[in-house]
């Protein structure tokens, strides 16, 4: 079943509907079903895709998850939360199956990414735009460094100003697990930083 990001059901789609209807076998309510979930399943993926998986695999993956456990959806909280859980968690369980990346050194960073970070560690008011793409693709490299559910929670908060209302519904998290996560999340951001540093004067191999 696929169906491009674009083929959107009219406005005023009745989700609970069509979700008795997929209940009862109907073929063309599941259809519309996964046309209106796509966008937000794909865009959840691509934010959090992990790096040797294709994103149409895991967006694949999702959807049979949710439809194979459809039955079990009570209503209790919007369709689009509970589906944004069940991408979530197939990104992290993806993520968790990969091999731990080796710690990041100064000798991996591009000449471009080793200028942005001079230049915002310098204090500089500005980086110019090839600087905050690098700078960006430091942010990453750090972040890849840290276990899949703080890399999830630093990537929302951080690189898609998400709120923490917004995570705790995408999550499944309470408030309070989100801000001791998170902060320790940072901790540990700071400490791959710091060790980063420590190898600037290394030579590149």
């Amino acid at each position: 079943m696929v169906a491009p990001v674009s083929a959107l059901p009219e406005p005023g789609f009745d989700v609970a509907a069509c979700v008795q209807q997929v209940r009862r076998g109907d073929q063309d309510a599941a259809r519309a079903l996964f046309r209106h979930l796509y966008p937000l399943v794909a865009r959840l993926v691509r934010s959090h895709l992990p790096r040797r998986t294709s994103p149409e695999d895991l967006v694949q993956t999702v959807f049979m998850k949710m439809f194979a456990n459809l039955d079990s959806f009570s209503g209790a909280v919007p369709l689009e939360h509970w589906v944004s859980r069940i991408a979530v968690n197939t990104c992290l369980n993806q993520l968790a199956a990969e091999k731990v990346r080796p710690e990041l050194r100064w000798a991996d960073l591009s000449e471009e990414q080793t200028q942005a970070l001079e230049a915002a560690t310098a204090g500089s008011e500005e980086l110019d735009p090839l600087q905050n793409l690098a700078a960006r693709e430091i942010v990453e490299k750090l972040l890849a460094q840290l276990a899949p559910p703080d890399r999830l929670l630093m990537t929302l908060l951080h690189l898609e100003g998400r709120t923490v209302d917004e995570v705790r519904h995408i999550t499944g998290w309470n408030v309070p697990v989100i801000k001791v996560r998170a902060f320790r999340a940072r901790r540990k951001l700071r400490k791959h930083f710091e060790t980063l540093m420590e190898t600037k004067g290394q030579k590149r191999t």
